[in-house]
């Protein structure tokens, strides 16, 4: 605990939580993008979590304490830095910095909010009538609402400046910030949030554009 009451020590947690979110969402893509495959497979692959029963469910439970901790570590961190400076500038400079940096504060609550969409949208099935048994209908048709595909995307798209931000910051925080390397953390940082954001706008996309249809 008086590590954890340290900037590093949050920044740490923040790091550690993120890699276990970072890994959730990459294989939680794979197997989505199994749509592509046609129903049979996408279907499979869901009753295969099912199957897991407790496995799944303590599954999401390190899911969701990531995402708690995570939370928590980086508004005490904001709040850490805001207090170092009870007085506003005078005059205020935007220092050099990445979008994605910019946006972290506010990106993180939007993603928050479109994660408890999406399970209420699609594990729920709590926001959109005709929700049934079948995964892959449920998935492709409600990519068929504009709407709905144009909330996706947006927010697949702020995903990718999230964990591109935060996996550079991340190797950072662990103390893996070293000019012999620091090119190819940002490669890696970089390709690895576009990966995750083409790969999960695809979805969306191809069905708007007719390629992956209903059953």
């Amino acid at each position: 605990m008086t590590f954890y009451r340290t900037s590093v020590g949050k920044k740490v947690v923040m790091a550690v939580t993120g890699f276990i979110v970072f890994g959730w969402v990459l294989a939680h893509m794979i197997g989505n993008l199994q749509v592509f495959q046609g129903p049979e497979k996408l279907n499979h692959y869901a009753e295969l979590l099912q199957s897991l029963g407790a496995f799944l469910w303590i599954a999401r439970g390190v899911m969701l304490a990531a995402i708690l901790l995570h939370i928590i570590a980086a508004t005490q961190v904001t709040l850490q830095s805001m207090g170092a400076r009870p007085t506003v500038y005078r005059l205020h400079r935007m220092r050099k910095t990445t979008y994605a940096a910019r946006t972290m504060w506010w990106g993180g609550p939007l993603i928050a909010l479109f994660v408890i969409y999406h399970l209420m949208h699609l594990t729920f099935g709590s926001v959109h009538q005709g929700f049934t048994d079948d995964v892959y209908n449920n998935v492709v048709l409600g990519f068929q609402v504009p709407w709905v595909s144009g909330v996706y995307i947006a927010a697949m798209i702020l995903l990718g400046f999230h964990l591109y931000h935060g996996l550079w910051s991340m190797f950072q925080s662990v103390g893996l910030n070293h000019p012999k390397w620091n090119h190819w953390r940002r490669v890696f940082a970089v390709l690895f949030g576009l990966t995750i954001a083409v790969g999960n706008i695809s979805m969306p996309v191809m069905v708007l554009a007719g390629v992956v249809k209903p059953v």
